[in-house]
């Protein structure tokens, strides 16, 4: 079936020889995921990898090179030859990284392959919180400031993307405790080493399904489906709205300097796997939705996500750097 698809697209999108094509890929390909085994970018990518493979007939070794918000990861691949051998699977983090400082780079460095789907963000809290929803989290953190545990991911991460968002409507004061990805930070939640942790849904829907975590509010403005009954988190924050549809995002880059031939055959593979029904039930099924962005519809997504978080982050004081300075637009 995948190759089927990735034949039509081949054809629709044509302008390159086949025999171009066909000398891409010549060995295994080195994915690099720069967040730990067992988070949400991992899950969806060991998702999605097996679909490429068919399609490409290839195998994607997946590697998990963590450290700096996804940092380790991403230079490691720009220090790579350019040949089209190893990929970038990552999620939102380096559009973020001259704003805070972490790198000179963002996924303007980068040549997209594909902007694979969109998430949501859940704030979840222990099964044996006293908290029930975020109301009380926010009372309480306002009435014993800075006592709070918040696992978070690294400056720039999705906890601390979301704890921002929060403070441009209201003050969040906790202690902020770090973790190499959604895995580790799920686990100090489920041993009580934590009061709560935003999450990706990918990350946190199964076990809040199964009463293992108790959801608190997702970052949307209504209900979503795949986790029935956690309320929007604008029933709390109303201001929040004009930032959302806001979350985390995952995507596929290469060095610019990769051949036009492959980065030809990764787009028609990964676009392929990503339209897949059973890649598309999965992301469904864990409240995500796809994308499957390229070209400039995948470059105009990265400039709204940058400046919509840029912008936020800035006027919630979480960074000094002001986004105008790096160029980027106000949303």
């Amino acid at each position: 079936m995948i190759r089927k698809l990735m034949a039509s697209l081949a054809v629709a999108g044509a302008g390159l020889a086949m025999p171009a094509l066909a000398q891409y890929p010549e060995r295994d390909i080195q994915a690099v995921v720069p967040w730990a085994a067992g988070g949400a970018t991992d899950l969806v990518m060991r998702q999605l990898v097996p679909l490429v493979e068919e399609a490409l007939d290839r195998r994607l070794i997946i590697s998990n090179r963590t450290g700096g918000t996804g940092v380790i990861g991403s230079t490691h691949v720009l220090q790579q030859t350019p040949d089209g051998h190893t990929l970038l699977l990552a999620a939102e983090n380096a559009q973020l990284y001259p704003l805070l400082g972490l790198a000179n780079f963002d996924y303007s460095d980068f040549h997209t392959i594909n902007i694979i789907g969109q998430g949501v963000a859940v704030i979840a809290a222990p099964v044996n919180s006293p908290y029930d929803n975020l109301e009380q989290l926010l009372a309480a953190a306002k009435e014993n400031p800075d006592a709070l545990r918040m696992g978070v991911t690294g400056t720039g991460g999705l906890p601390s993307l979301v704890r921002a968002l929060i403070e441009t409507v209201d003050e969040l004061k906790v202690r902020e405790i770090t973790f190499a990805g959604d895995r580790p930070g799920i686990e100090a939640m489920l041993a009580g080493h934590l009061d709560f942790m935003p999450l990706s849904l990918v990350a946190g829907r199964d076990l809040i399904r199964r009463g293992s975590l108790k959801g608190l509010a997702v970052v949307a403005t209504k209900e979503v489906s795949a986790l029935p009954g956690v309320a929007p988190i604008t029933d709390t924050l109303p201001g929040m709205e004009k930032y959302l549809p806001w979350g985390p995002f995952w995507g596929v880059w290469v060095r610019k300097e990769v051949p036009e031939h492959a980065k030809q055959r990764l787009s028609v593979a990964f676009s392929a796997a990503v339209a897949d029904e059973q890649f598309q039930a999965f992301l469904a099924g864990m409240g995500a939705y796809p994308l499957n962005l390229t070209g400039d519809d995948a470059r105009h997504y990265l400039e709204r996500w940058q400046s919509v978080t840029s912008w936020s982050l800035y006027e919630a004081g979480s960074t000094r750097a002001s986004p105008e300075k790096l160029r980027i637009a106000r949303p």
